[in-house]
């Protein structure tokens, strides 16, 4: 059956192809999409061709935006999309900036008495309910390892969190899943870091410290864990990944597993 969608969506890939050499290097800089197959190679790149086509990114000055490095940011973007359907994930904003290196944003907050407190933040990343996305360009380059840190996964996370509302840590999950089950190990993993952090040095903690800051931020960050150190995430809060795998549709602790087995050092590398 004709579909005007899919008719768009064919023209578009039509008019915009993606160099063989160039999603080569892509696939060369971002070890995380080691050991997709071919089927979902595939899937990335077109719908990375598909994102640049419906999100417009903003170079402020200095940053200079070549081809490949805006498919390094849209297959990033895309990873935590690849079993989630043809669902519109990213709705609610239309543009991402990009930034030379941290920049500074007002930040506010109101305290349990009721007093609110505003300074300037340096960050590297911001998403903005019904805004844009705002990323450093070095942390989008930086990004794409087995490391533990993912500045587009991070920020794009918090857009999924604001699907259903403001960001809590709680994205809209699919029917399949148990929003009890959910909540118990998100905030049993929670509440284990903030102990964690109120005895030990912040160096040893088991993943970023910055997840600590609230429940929207903990979602961010596993969900960076999940992609760029499965292994770690798992061996923290292995509840945790079994409901992000859930959500994400993913299992990308197992695909880590078979490239070290088939790579010896192949982690260290990487």
């Amino acid at each position: 059956m004709w579909s005007l969608s899919e008719w768009r969506r064919q023209r578009i890939l039509a008019q915009h192809p993606v160099a063989p050499e160039a999603w080569h290097e892509v696939r060369q800089h971002l070890s995380i999409l080691d050991g997709l197959d071919d089927k979902q190679d595939t899937w990335l790149r077109e719908h990375s061709v598909l994102f640049l086509q419906d999100k417009h990114l903003t170079p402020m000055p200095g940053v200079e935006l070549t081809e490949v490095g805006r498919l390094l940011l849209a297959a990033q973007a895309q990873l935590p999309l690849l079993n989630l359907g043809e669902l519109d994930w990213y709705q609610g904003f239309h543009e991402i900036v990009l930034y030379p290196d941290d920049f500074v944003s007002p930040q506010r907050h109101r305290d349990a008495s009721g007093v609110e407190h505003e300074w300037e933040g340096h960050h590297s990343g911001e998403a903005w309910e019904h805004g844009p996305v705002v990323l450093a360009w070095p942390g989008v380059l930086s990004s794409g390892g087995w490391e533990g840190y993912n500045l587009v996964i991070h920020e794009l996370a918090h857009k999924l969190d604001m699907l259903n509302g403001a960001a809590n840590g709680m994205p809209p999950l699919h029917s399949s899943m148990n929003v009890s089950d959910w909540s118990h190990a998100m905030q049993a993993a929670y509440d284990h870091l903030n102990h964690y952090l109120d005895h030990h040095n912040p160096d040893h903690a088991p993943i970023d410290p910055y997840a600590a800051e609230n429940p929207a931020e903990f979602f961010a960050v596993i969900s960076e864990y999940f992609f760029s150190a499965p292994d770690l995430l798992h061996q923290a809060y292995p509840r945790v990944y079994q409901q992000l795998s859930l959500f994400y549709r993913q299992d990308p602790l197992t695909r880590l597993q078979m490239l070290q087995r088939e790579h010896v050092g192949y982690r260290a590398q990487h």
